[in-house]
């Protein structure tokens, strides 16, 4: 059975064949798997995809990633995994009011950060200057590899085989890769994806469907609002430096004017929860407003329209990118953060050289065949290993290989 005759079996029974706007992703429509499948008589193509990625070794991993602040500083701060379950209840919001297919855009959320390395973009940066002669690394075609060749849980396939568009949403959340001409639209395209592509055309050249832009919008609200909360616990951020910044500081003024003798913890969380409804609410106006102009009657026309369709309005762009800015120069680039920065880029770079030198320093089920392997092979084995660690992982090897604990407190 494919995954049209399973959607037309299932119209009527409630199982997600549900009546959607007529540009959404309509599951029963799916281009499909890279390898073909009997398909669910319970679940959706998407619901399917979510459950895998939900039960997922690389999931799991995303509890011990950091996000901003690394792990062991606290157990209240956002991981990997809070982020994108945080991210995934936003997308679903934004996909129901759309009338697009929620499962979709809550798997897509909760895929894209699989390909994050151990702290942050701290391990991401360093990674990718280690892999510099051999393609590079970059998180999101590390996402895509995880999914189609790395997870080995299924019998008679490597990866997930998630469906086309989960895939696609993936790898395009944030806009096309590719100029149409053989070249990529910012840089050379990953070796991973562009292999991945030749095999199953993901179309990167296109836009992603509004499932896909509901996610990639969605981590955008969730970042620019829970990392405000956690720089306010940690104690780098105050509400009085929010009082500035457009966006965040009336917020904060109604919330002040409504609760004089709010405490500042509650006021943070209001804040916090009124800055959410406020931009998704923004996004749902613009997103609407710019379906009514551009009319688009199928996924592949939300595909073909040349821009984004899940849009901030014009005036909460700007909020945003103002909001953004002052996160990077008082949060991101805070001396205390750039100090652990540091010291946790020496950890990757360590690690990679000790891996790259000698496989043997890695566990079974690493280091088999390496010793001949060519240095392109052997890179990229290495970085495979790395960008699965988590935080407490990555320091616990560098502890037994170095003898020493590295200072990320």
């Amino acid at each position: 059975m494919n995954e049209r005759q399973a959607g037309q079996g299932l119209g009527d029974i409630g199982f997600g064949y549900r009546p959607r706007a007529p540009y959404a992703t309509d599951p029963a429509r799916s281009r499909g798997r890279l390898f073909p499948e009997v398909e669910s008589p319970t679940r959706t193509p998407f619901q399917r995809d979510r459950d895998r990625i939900i039960h997922s070794t690389a999931f799991r991993r995303l509890k011990h990633k950091t996000q901003v602040f690394i792990a062991h500083e606290g157990d209240h701060y956002r991981t990997r995994l809070t982020h994108s379950i945080e991210v995934a209840q936003i997308a679903r919001a934004l996909a129901r009011a759309l009338r697009g297919d929620e499962d979709l855009a809550e798997g897509v959320a909760l895929v894209h950060d699989f390909g994050h390395t151990p702290f942050g973009h701290t391990g991401e940066e360093a990674l990718n200057d280690k892999m510099a002669g051999w393609g590079g690394f970059d998180h999101n075609a590390q996402s895509l590899r995880i999914v189609t060749r790395l997870e080995r849980r299924y019998a008679e396939f490597d990866g997930l085989n998630l469906a086309w568009e989960t895939l696609e949403g993936l790898v395009k959340h944030n806009g096309p890769l590719a100029d149409g001409k053989g070249g990529g639209l910012h840089g050379p395209i990953p070796p991973t994806i562009r292999a991945y592509n030749e095999l199953h055309d993901l179309e990167l050249d296109r836009f992603a469907g509004i499932e896909a832009q509901c996610a990639a919008i969605a981590d955008d609200i969730a970042y620019n609002t829970h990392d405000i909360d956690d720089g306010l616990r940690a104690g780098l951020l105050s509400l009085e430096m929010l009082e500035p910044i457009a966006l965040s500081g009336s917020i904060l003024k109604a919330v002040r004017e409504r609760y004089p003798t709010l405490d500042a913890v509650r006021t943070g969380h209001e804040l916090m929860r009124r800055q959410i409804t406020l931009m998704v609410e923004d996004v749902i106006s613009a997103a609407n407003a710019n379906l009514a102009r551009l009319k688009p009657d199928s996924a592949d026309a939300v595909r073909a329209a040349g821009q984004a369709i899940v849009t901030f309005s014009a005036g909460m762009a700007e909020q945003e990118k103002e909001l953004k800015a002052f996160l990077y120069a008082h949060l991101y680039r805070h001396p205390e953060v750039m100090r652990v920065r540091v010291e946790a880029e020496k950890v990757v770079r360590d690690l990679f050289d000790v891996y790259f030198a000698d496989p043997r320093a890695m566990p079974d089920g690493w280091r088999e065949g390496l010793d001949r392997a060519e240095d392109r092979i052997k890179a990229r084995h290495v970085a495979d290993f790395l960008a699965g660690m988590t935080d407490t992982y990555a320091v616990k090897e560098y502890q037994r290989l170095f003898d020493r604990t590295p200072d990320l407190s």
